[in-house]
């Protein structure tokens, strides 16, 4: 006897059009997302979580070819979407399907500017709802097929109470006089790009203790490295599951020169030695005939006026986040502060120019901003 589909569940192109029919009625929709960054090279968006006030939906994105009924939602102003913590999902969604998003509620983002001690969504669900939430499954394979009902459960509580949530916040932003401040900083939240993973050649010299090594283990660190790059794109697999960073550091110290000598290394295995023992040596013999590694070339050091500029600000920074109780990013980014030392403004005219900076920011800030670079002058001079 066949089953029938669950409604909750949308995988075909007729149920994804029937659940967007109902959410372009909705004056606002819970999202979140599932992805598979532990378990492939290239990561992907696996699950799309939905809520209304009456039912939650899980879009299985393996099954559908096209999810632009999705993308209209997204770019729909007359929707809100509520996410906790979206900027992520986001990058992520914009790079798998393209989606630009419009009229966003963050609970996240809100709580850190409401000055909430605790702002992750477990906490949150909680100290707010009673709720508990497993972190069994913060790190489930979401690329494999089919899901457990477990999986399902908890995947649906990612989004289940964050309209309720947006309710409470909302109505706190309101009578605190942050609303404009946090509508102001969601819609930031939407001019992100999408999260696209580069593979550095130089990332070897991140790898904690590299600089204890010799320039010759070095060049053998770097080839091992090179290696297990090339081996996770051709097997699917991030480079973790490859080979530890660990062990490609004392393959490097011990330099095995035959396969026998690699059943000493820690964190290899007699299957991994017998898949990968030759290729391994090979990249030791490279490294030893190389002699050292390249060094990548050095960033330059920001100049002392620079330092300094920044420097001012971030300590302005750090008073205005204490009075206020909340964190200092939420006052303004560090990626703002160093662009506004950079910049330099020196009027509103100036201030209004630097690209990501607000109104709702300016019109609170930017005197204060302008007096701590102009104070710098005085001090200089």
């Amino acid at each position: 006897m066949t089953k029938s589909p669950r409604s909750d569940i949308v995988d075909t192109p007729d149920a994804l059009h029937r659940l967007t029919d109902e959410l372009f009625r909705e004056p606002r929709v819970a999202l979140d997302t599932e992805s598979n960054s532990l378990y492939v090279y290239r990561e992907q968006v696996c699950l799309i979580q939905v809520s209304t006030p009456t039912q939650d939906y899980l879009v299985d994105t393996l099954a559908l070819d096209d999810l632009s009924p999705l993308g209209a939602l997204a770019a729909e102003p007359g929707v809100e979407k509520v996410f906790h913590a979206a900027e992520y999902d986001l990058m992520c969604l914009r790079r798998d399907y393209d989606f630009q998003f419009v009229t966003l509620f963050d609970t996240n983002v809100a709580a850190r500017i409401l000055g909430w001690e605790k702002v992750g969504l477990a906490s949150i669900l909680s100290s707010e709802f009673d709720v508990r939430v497993s972190k069994r499954f913060q790190r489930a394979n979401w690329g494999a097929r089919p899901l457990s009902a477990e999986m399902i459960r908890y995947a649906k509580m990612d989004t289940r109470y964050l309209l309720p949530l947006r309710e409470r916040l909302h109505a706190e932003l309101e009578q605190s006089g942050h609303l404009e401040e946090a509508y102001e900083a969601f819609a930031e939240v939407t001019t992100v790009g999408p999260h696209v993973s580069r593979f550095d050649p130089d990332g070897y010299w991140n790898i904690n203790g590299v600089h204890d090594l010799t320039p010759a283990q070095q060049a053998i660190l770097r080839e091992l490295y090179l290696y297990r790059e090339d081996a996770a794109k051709q097997r699917n697999l991030p480079p973790f599951k490859i080979m530890l960073d660990s062990t490609l550091l004392e393959l490097a110290r011990r330099q095995p020169s035959r396969v026998g000598d690699l059943h000493r290394v820690s964190g290899l295995n007699s299957h991994m030695v017998q898949r990968s023992g030759h290729t391994l040596l090979r990249c030791v013999k490279r490294g030893l005939a190389a002699g050292k590694a390249p060094r990548p070339p050095r960033r330059r050091r920001p100049s002392e006026v620079l330092l300094a500029r920044y420097g001012a600000l971030r300590s302005w920074r750090k008073d205005r986040a204490s009075e206020r109780g909340v964190v200092s990013d939420v006052i303004i980014s560090k990626d703002m502060l160093w662009a506004l030392a950079k910049a330099n403004p020196r009027t509103p005219e100036q201030l209004a120019a630097i690209e990501g900076l607000g109104p709702w920011k300016r019109k609170t800030y930017g005197t204060e901003i302008l007096q701590v670079l102009k104070g710098l002058d005085g001090k200089r001079g």
